[in-house]
């Protein structure tokens, strides 16, 4: 007799089998992730203290990849520094009243953004504040009043309208003599922002930066958590461990405050800070603290100081031009109190 020509073909069968006993084969095991090593390490650039924490598998490697970070925020100090009269910025402040200064690439963007800043809170925020910090005594000083007849004189030399960039040339000049630019307002959360590019060349995924608390970022979370958690701190008692604003978690995410504690004096029980409003040409009042999550430090250094100069109705409306932007404004209340308007 011959075979029938319609014969079932036995990978039928197999399919069959398979899906009658789905577990009679051993499904391969998931892989399991390495262990991860943390490293952490600081160094004092930019008048302050800037921290690093790191996870990642190779131990070795950590402390060679923190250590270059750090090389880093030095390097940009070098840039940027008013203090240091080797810094390309100090040569501006030098030379740009003079005639046009060549800036190189990287500073000559950064300064162009700082303009846009500018233009886009209507002089809230304005890196030509170098000559009002002086007179204020900021500027390696204990802290004056200046007169009236001097406030007048020093405001004809701010504003960022009296600075002049030539894309094409590269060029920065000041139209007005005796204009300095100051970019400790922004200038660190640049280098929080370049420490965290650099860690990512690396393969780092999980990174906390810190430039002296004021600007901090939080790359990926440490392990088994959600993101790094950041006391906000008491406006009123900033240095108290036990008492504090808030708390923010981040991941992949930045957090820039301002507050008037961190440079300030007294006189006659009048409290005067270290942020200016740009337009007036004095420290600014009724306010006590700005803290600002976004996505890059650069963003929340500027828009701090902005929410800070600009108060709550203004910065509500400023606030639609930064969507992606929280911020926690925190004003005096009576019997050393404070009261706080969240905005998103």
């Amino acid at each position: 007799m011959k075979a029938s020509s319609h014969q079932v073909p036995l990978r039928w069968y197999l399919a069959v089998f398979l899906s009658l006993f789905p577990l009679a084969f051993p499904t391969r095991a998931k892989t399991k992730e390495p262990p991860l090593f943390r490293y952490e390490d600081s160094r004092v650039s930019m008048a302050c203290t800037y921290t690093i924490v790191v996870y990642g598998p190779d131990a070795k490697q950590l402390p060679l990849i923190v250590n270059a970070a750090l090389d880093e925020v030095d390097r940009i100090d070098s840039l940027m520094s008013n203090y240091k009269p080797e810094s390309a910025l100090s040569r501006i402040n030098r030379e740009a009243s003079k005639a046009p200064v060549l800036v190189e690439p990287e500073l000559f963007n950064f300064i162009q953004l700082c303009v846009q800043y500018s233009q886009e809170s209507e002089g809230a925020f304005d890196i030509t504040v170098g000559p009002l910090m002086k007179a204020w005594g900021f500027f390696r000083g204990e802290g004056r009043i200046p007169w009236t007849v001097e406030l007048w004189n020093i405001l004809r030399k701010v504003g960022y309208g009296h600075l002049v960039l030539d894309p094409n040339e590269r060029t920065i000049r000041f139209d007005r003599s005796g204009m300095e630019l100051d970019l400790g307002g922004i200038a660190k959360g640049y280098a929080v922002d370049r420490v965290v590019s650099l860690l990512k060349e690396y393969n780092i995924k999980r990174a906390f930066v810190s430039a002296g608390g004021s600007t901090v970022y939080g790359l990926g979370s440490p392990p088994d958590s959600d993101g790094w958690e950041v006391n906000i701190r008491d406006p009123i008692y900033p240095n108290d461990p036990h008492k504090r604003a808030g708390v923010a978690t981040l991941r992949n995410r930045s957090l820039s405050v301002s507050g008037n504690y961190e440079k300030f004096f007294r006189v006659r029980g009048v409290t005067y800070s270290h942020i200016m409003d740009p337009r007036t040409g004095r420290p600014v009042e009724n306010m006590l603290s700005v803290a600002v999550l976004t996505d890059t430090g650069v963003d929340g250094d500027a828009l701090d100081d902005v929410f800070y100069v600009q108060g709550v109705e203004k910065s509500k409306i400023y606030m639609q031009k930064h969507p992606g932007a929280e911020a926690f404004l925190f004003l005096p209340a009576a019997d050393r109190q404070w009261k706080m308007v969240h905005l998103k």
